[in-house]
Formats: C-alpha cells, structure tokens, sequence
C-alpha cells in the first residue's frame, strides 16, 4: 500500500492583478472552489485572499498533478465568475501560479497566513509578497515576465 501527503500552499491571482473578487462576494467564490476540491478528492484544509488573489493550502491526490489541478480549477472557477453578476469586473486568472509544498506540521502556520491576509496586505503589496514566496523558496525572478500577463 502506497501513502502520501502532498500539501501545497497555491497561489492564483486575476489577469493582471484586478482586484475583481469584491470582498461581499468572496464566500461565494471560495464555496465554488470548495465544491470544485471535493469534486476531484483534494482537501482543503484553507482558502482566502484579496480582490486580486487567492491562497489555497489543499492536499491533492498522487494521481492528479498540480498543474492539472491548478488548470482545471482556473478553467471552472473562471467560466463560474464570467456568468456570475457578483464578478463583472473579473475577466480571467492571471497567466501562472504558484505552488509551494509544506508538511503536516506547518499546516497551521499556513493557515493562520491565509487567515490574515487583509491584515497582511494593509502593509504588504501582492507583487512584494509573491516575489518573497518566490525567492525564499529557491525561485529566480526575471522581472521582464514578472506578473506579465
């Protein structure tokens, strides 16, 4: 018998960084993103953000990749936000993401982060704190295709 525990910490941001998930309707959105996770097998262990991301700390299945999952979440949540009066102002997902792993033991520190993004964005930018996400992780940024989309 085969185990995993694959956790991620995803990162989605709207086409060129819109802010077009108005906070009144954000519990709608994240419902959606709920029932899409239940509907593939991933856990959602926590979902939040701003009118311009979205952070998803999940637990996805050995058989479905990230990048599968990302595309397929992007591709339905979108249609969803396209039909729905509730996001007039989202016009699409920005072109990546990104997805960083954690173990069991740091699911509650990932938690509580997503938990205070408002607080969080009060003092930081999006494009700050992804670019930080990216480097503290071993990433290299060229800022030519930095949130180019």
């Amino acid at each position: 018998m085969s185990y995993t525990n694959l956790i991620y910490h995803i990162v989605l941001r709207t086409y060129r960084s819109i802010p077009a998930i108005a906070e009144k309707h954000e519990r709608e959105l994240y419902a959606y993103m709920f029932g899409y996770c239940q509907n593939h097998k991933v856990k959602m262990y926590r979902i939040g953000g701003m009118p311009d991301h979205i952070h998803l700390l999940v637990s996805i299945p050995p058989n479905l990749s990230v990048s599968e999952f990302v595309r397929g979440l992007k591709f339905a949540a979108g249609n969803w936000m396209k039909q729905s009066p509730l996001f007039a102002k989202f016009s699409g997902w920005g072109e990546g993401y990104a997805a960083f792993t954690y173990s069991k033991d740091q699911i509650s520190v990932v938690k509580q982060y997503i938990i205070n993004q408002k607080e969080h964005h009060k003092m930081v930018t999006f494009a700050d704190e992804y670019r930080k996400f990216i480097i503290d992780n071993g990433g290299a940024i060229d800022e030519k295709y930095f949130l180019a989309d």
